[in-house]
């Protein structure tokens, strides 16, 4: 049998991939990226896709995972993380706008305890993560990965529909 059409291919796993690497990278423009390396890694590979090794499905998602991880190797932080860098991700107006306080008092409510006073301290509290990293008794990179988790976690559950 001959291998699948890209076109049928591309229909059929294009958005399917791009939620894969949203739930892992949570940035449209990034995973928007990693999505067409992956399509461009097809179009290369296609003659290689054999159906007895392998289905489509499987074929795509193993382009996919391997795509994610090589995207990693590259972009890992070999630095200590700078502050500043938590203003690109942190709660932006279209967050604060767009939901009402209760959605965002619920969406709080229903993070781990830890998560949701790092987010209090942080936005109501007006505190640097320097300092919730010393009241925590934990490292910076600690809190500022947690950070990150707990704004992942609200976006995800203000907006479970985003792609």
């Amino acid at each position: 049998m001959s291998a699948p059409s890209l076109e049928k291919i591309y229909n059929d796993y294009y958005g399917k991939v791009k939620g894969y690497i949203m739930a892992r990278v949570r940035r449209r423009a990034e995973a928007e990226d990693i999505a067409s390396d992956v399509f461009e890694k097809i179009v290369r590979k296609i003659d290689d896709f054999d159906e007895q090794k392998a289905s489509v499905s499987t074929w795509v998602f193993t382009i996919t995972r391997n795509t994610l991880i090589d995207h990693y190797r590259r972009t890992k932080p070999s630095e200590e993380l700078d502050e500043n860098l938590a203003d690109e991700t942190e709660l932006d107006e279209e967050l604060l706008s767009s939901e009402t306080l209760s959605e965002l008092a619920d969406a709080l409510q229903h993070m781990p305890e830890q998560l949701r006073a790092i987010v209090v301290m942080r936005y109501y509290d007006g505190k640097p993560l320097t300092e919730i990293a010393k009241i925590m008794d934990l490292s910076y990179g600690a809190v500022k990965l947690r950070h990150q988790n707990a704004l992942d976690m609200l976006r995800r559950s203000m907006h479970p529909l985003d792609e």
